[in-house]
Formats: C-alpha cells, sequence, structure tokens
C-alpha cells in the first residue's frame, strides 16, 4: 500500500513538474514575442506571468544559485527563442491578413491578467496615494505611447549605433508596458532588426554591437530594478500596473491604425467578429494561466 501511495505521489509530482515546464515554455514565448511585434510588452507579459521579479533577480545576481535558476529558466528561454523566430518570419503575412486579431488578443491577455497583477501590487497592502501612482502613470505613459505612434527618427543602422540602441533597449525591457520593438519603429531600425533575426549571419555586423549594447547594460540596470522593487514594492507595482494599462492602449491603438498611414481597420466587417473573438480569448487564456500558475510554478 505504501509503494503505491508513493508511486501515486511520483507520478503526480512528474506532472506538475511537466505542466510547470510547458507553461514557463508559453510563457517564454509570449515574452518572446515583445522583440517583434510593437506594442507587446516583454517585461509586462514577465509581470503578469509571475517572471519579472524572479527574472530582475537572477541578471542582478547572476551568480548566485546560477544552476538553479539556468534550468528553471531554460524553458523560458527555448520559449522566447521559439517565439521569436515563429513571428519574425511569417509577420509580413500577418500584418496583411490577420496582424489586427492577433494585437486584440494580446490586449485581452493583458486585460485578463488584471486581477492577478491588482493582487500582487497589493500583496503588502495599499494606500491611496498607490491607486494615485497607478492613474497617474497610466494617463501619463498612455498619452506618450500614443504621442510616439506615426513618428520615425530614421536613424541610419551602423555598429556604433547598433552598440547605443542595444544598450537602450537593455533598459526598455525592464520597463513594463514599454515594447522594445515600439521603441526600435520610434527610432526607425524595427525592419532592419527583423531582418537581422530573419537573417542572422547576414546581419553580424549589426546583431553582434546590438547583443553587446545589452549585456554591457543589462547588468546594472537589473541592480537598479532591484534596489526599487527591495525599497518600495507597493509603490513600483503601482507604477507597473499603471505601466501595464496603458500599454493595453497602445496596443488597441496600433490595432486599429491610430496616427497610422493608409486605411484603419473597418470593425464594421465580419473582421470585427474576429477581433471581438481573440479579445475574448486572450482575455479567458491569460486568466486561466495566471490561476493554473499558482497551482505548477515553482517557488
Amino acid at each position: 500500500m505504501v509503494s503505491k501511495m508513493e508511486e501515486k505521489k511520483e507520478n503526480a509530482s512528474l506532472k506538475n513538474a511537466v505542466i510547470d515546464w510547458f507553461l514557463r515554455f508559453l510563457k517564454g514565448a509570449a515574452i518572446g514575442m515583445d522583440f517583434v511585434l510593437p506594442g507587446i510588452s516583454g517585461a509586462a507579459l514577465a509581470v503578469v506571468f509571475g517572471l519579472y521579479e524572479r527574472i530582475v533577480s537572477f541578471i542582478a545576481n547572476i551568480t548566485k544559485d546560477f544552476v538553479k535558476n539556468v534550468l528553471f529558466f531554460i524553458p523560458v528561454g527555448i520559449g522566447g527563442l521559439l517565439g521569436i523566430y515563429l513571428v519574425s518570419h511569417p509577420i509580413s503575412f500577418l500584418q496583411e491578413n490577420y496582424l489586427t486579431p492577433f494585437l486584440w488578443f494580446f490586449v485581452g491577455a493583458i486585460l485578463g491578467t488584471m486581477p492577478e497583477l491588482w493582487r500582487k501590487s497589493g500583496a503588502n497592502g495599499r494606500k491611496p496615494i498607490h491607486i494615485g501612482m497607478s492613474i497617474f502613470t497610466f494617463i501619463l505613459a498612455a498619452f506618450v505611447f500614443l504621442a510616439m505612434l506615426g513618428r520615425t527618427l530614421n536613424i541610419e543602422p551602423n555598429p556604433i549605433m547598433a552598440f547605443f540602441i542595444g544598450a537602450a533597449v537593455a533598459l526598455i525591457v525592464f520597463i513594463p508596458g514599454f515594447s522594445s520593438s515600439t521603441f526600435l519603429v520610434l527610432v526607425g531600425l524595427y525592419e532592419s532588426v527583423i531582418h537581422s533575426y530573419k537573417n542572422f549571419s547576414e546581419n553580424l555586423s549589426f546583431l553582434i554591437p546590438f547583443a553587446l549594447g545589452m549585456l554591457i547594460f543589462v547588468f546594472p540596470f537589473s541592480k537598479g530594478i532591484q534596489f526599487l522593487i527591495k525599497k518600495t514594492y507597493t509603490g513600483f507595482y503601482h507604477i507597473i500596473l499603471g505601466f501595464v494599462l496603458a500599454s493595453a492602449v497602445l496596443i488597441a491603438a496600433i490595432a486599429s491604425g491610430w496616427q497610422q498611414e493608409g486605411p484603419n481597420y473597418n470593425y464594421l466587417q465580419i473582421g470585427s467578429l474576429a477581433c471581438a473573438a481573440a479579445l475574448i480569448a486572450g482575455a479567458a487564456f491569460s486568466y486561466w494561466m495566471c490561476n493554473i500558475s499558482k497551482k505548477y510554478e515553482e517557488s
């Protein structure tokens, strides 16, 4: 009897481990799309998926529990790389055919995580000033995000500029709600980076300094974020809450063709049903992931 009970426990433990691994893989795939789809914030998704603090802590203290953290993030990394690869190749097709419903799916995904993010931001209690911080951050961030749409600096790509752009992206990836791909659109390097992802070996002169810029600056930036989390947890997370909500507005604006050239999406067509369905599906999926993660996610 004891051996059978132990066997059942081992089978249940193995099942939970497999589900937990697969969930981290899915989360990594979604986060990886930050580097490809304008408006999608990988940091925001990391927050709502419960990975943000662990990612920051791992990078800020790279040698602490190194093996344990590497094993934990292997599925996240595989999912992230797959997310970049899968989206960078068919993105032109998606832009022409299905990008709008796809973006509405992400709007829903963000909205579906709001209950969990609200709970997380108030884990140590909250005061009216914290709610005010969220509202102020939301208004300011939404205004800035919408003001950026349709504007491009058109920076000429070169190795030196690629290094500093990589450094800027190293900071942006830690700001929930601010998409690194949106930043690349703003500076006029989005197409260059997407082309580099698709044709890696042909664009090393751009990718190497870009990656170096990120690697050199990502460690001090992560230290700063970790300090803020430790010292001002409640305030920091309420600011994040405002940023994440603003990112939903940004994605919705992109999906609707806000301040963009060419005809906007016609929501009076049958495609509006697809967008509504995508919105609901995204909200349901992310809400489900947040709840199931509590059961299977490793502490």
